[in-house]
């Protein structure tokens, strides 16, 4: 289910959502994360809808970040949730057993309280400060994601600063994959910048 390379898409860069997308897709992205923390939640549905549809067709997973509503008004692949964002056994119960449901997680102790069964597969960080989230918690580095990843109950998404250089670091922590950011959203050509992440993912 979990594939290497997982964009999180960011209203603030450059590149438009979808264009930024589009070209996760093409690169061999196996996931696309809509987030968005300022738009209201009707914009918000209407371009994850328009998402959802452009990116059906290509194989690739759609998640909705945080908005539990609208990932079910839409029938959306995936939710992404955080730690303030409720409890992910209610949440699992409003969503149904058929979506995946992924959680941020930033420190060991969020484990503890995780019920087995309830989510999919959990996004810890951040590795390394990011500018692509003012607000992140104290970053974890490598040491700490592979300690998180040896106590999870499910597979592990590295998040937070990551960028070309890496992924070894990150497999060898033993993660299921990288989500990422500026590294795509900011790159000069987002499709190449996807492909080499993948490449170096598979070489690594």
């Amino acid at each position: 289910m979990i594939g290497a390379v997982y964009l999180v898409t960011e209203a603030e860069a450059g590149l438009p959502v979808m264009d930024q997308a589009l070209a996760a897709a093409r690169g061999g992205a196996w996931a696309v994360q809509l987030r968005d923390k300022h738009a209201p939640d009707a914009a918000f549905a209407a371009q994850a809808q328009v998402l959802q549809a452009m990116l059906r067709p290509l194989g690739v997973t759609f998640f909705v970040n945080d908005r539990v509503e609208i990932a079910c008004a839409i029938g959306a692949d995936g939710l992404h949730i955080g730690q303030g964002d409720g409890d992910p056994v209610r949440i699992r119960e409003r969503i149904g057993p058929g979506m995946i449901l992924g959680l941020s997680v930033e420190e060991e102790a969020h484990l503890a309280t995780l019920r087995p069964g309830v989510v999919d597969y959990l996004g810890v960080g951040p590795v390394r400060a990011t500018a692509s989230k003012p607000d992140h918690a104290a970053p974890i580095g490598f040491d700490g994601l592979r300690r998180i990843v040896a106590a999870a109950p499910c597979p592990v998404v590295a998040i937070g600063g990551v960028h070309a250089g890496d992924l070894a670091a990150v497999k060898a922590a033993g993660a299921a994959g990288v989500a990422v950011v500026s590294a795509i959203t900011r790159a000069p050509n987002a499709e190449a910048a996807t492909r080499a992440l993948l490449r170096e993912w598979e070489d690594a």
